[in-house]
């Protein structure tokens, strides 16, 4: 008989990529959805919707209630505040947390996706952080995701200290993620198809490390089955740190472009930049798409993490290269009339 997994997320960009590939490995899967969600990315899989709220206790224990697996993948990622930060990521999964321990203390995993941005950058081009690194986050997002991992802990251990476990958790942390249905890299491939590749900052070369969505779904089930995984931290990501010249030459590529013009841009036009997006924007709902806090990613030197862990541990290793990665997000940004 199949197991069910629960999917918080899934009409999101990695929750539906991380639906289709466990429905095509023979899982049902069950996705915790609003009312007012838009299931536009899981039109045609055979999902079971449960529609809940993380304020609904009543409806997170409905959700959970007699599944194997919980991949928590929702959270807020762009907010003005820091307190929408802290109801969307902490609250939401401290309240997901408590119903499944209440209503399936049994299950097989909890699955919890994280962020790089949970630890912070790394100081150097040969220090990458890794899961032993002391976290020190630099946004309000990037703390809230610490606080969080915090709260998954509390229910991996009790507060003696004693080694029992309470739930059989699995963090996930991944760097930056690109591929289809995504919309935040969306806009660098913009500019780069606009002529421009930005280069922000004048001193050493930044480098980041990236994943494939593919790839990621793959490395978060393969963490959830993995018997020794529980109660582990993993980063899922490239082995290879990327400098952004090297991703635009790449999507330059990809986008068919002859000559992009590489643009300088020093920090403190990019802080300006952000601190008049903000201003602009005060009357609305949503972040800008550039604001102070977004700021503070930019200018860091070395958004990069080891993967050593995840290797020896779980047998990861991606299997789309950045090449085939970038291309294949291209042609399907230009299929949707996104580029």
């Amino acid at each position: 008989m199949a197991e069910t997994a629960l999917v918080t997320g899934a009409t999101g960009f990695i929750g539906s990529w991380l639906t289709e590939k466990l429905l095509e490995k023979g899982y049902k899967v069950r996705a915790l959805v609003r009312q007012s969600s838009n299931r536009a990315n899981l039109q045609g899989l055979d999902v079971e919707y449960v529609v809940g709220d993380y304020k609904d206790f009543n409806s997170l224990k409905k959700a959970v209630q007699g599944v194997s697996y919980v991949f928590h993948t929702a959270g807020v990622t762009k907010a003005k505040a820091e307190m929408e930060y802290i109801d969307g990521n902490v609250r939401a999964t401290e309240s997901l947390l408590k119903a499944t321990y209440e209503a399936n203390p049994n299950i097989t995993r909890f699955l919890h996706v994280s962020s790089l941005a949970s630890v912070g950058p790394a100081k150097s081009p040969n220090e990458p952080v890794n899961e032993k690194t002391t976290a020190k986050p630099i946004t309000m997002y990037g703390s809230s995701k610490n606080i969080t991992e915090q709260a998954c802990q509390r229910y991996i251990f009790f507060p003696t200290g004693k080694v029992q476990t309470r739930l059989p958790v699995t963090i996930v942390r991944p760097p930056a993620v690109y591929g289809p249905r995504d919309k935040d890299v969306l806009e660098f491939f913009k500019t780069v198809n606009s002529g421009i590749l930005p280069i922000v900052g004048f001193g050493p070369k930044k480098l980041v490390s990236l994943i494939h969505v593919k790839d990621l779904v793959r490395g978060i089930i393969d963490a959830a089955e993995a018997e020794q995984a529980k109660g582990e931290t993993y980063f899922i990501s490239s082995e290879k740190f990327y400098s952004w010249e090297e991703v635009g030459e790449v999507t330059k590529k990809a986008l068919g472009k002859g000559f992009v013009l590489k643009l300088p841009i020093p920090h403190f036009a990019v802080s300006i930049a952000a601190a008049i997006s903000e201003a602009t924007s005060k009357s609305g709902n949503t972040p800008p798409p550039l604001n102070r806090e977004k700021v503070k990613d930019i200018v860091q030197n070395y958004w990069i993490c080891s993967v050593d862990k995840a290797k020896k541990e779980l047998g990861f290793k991606e299997q789309i290269s950045l090449e085939q990665g970038i291309k294949e997000t291209v042609d399907w940004y230009k299929s949707k009339g996104w580029l």
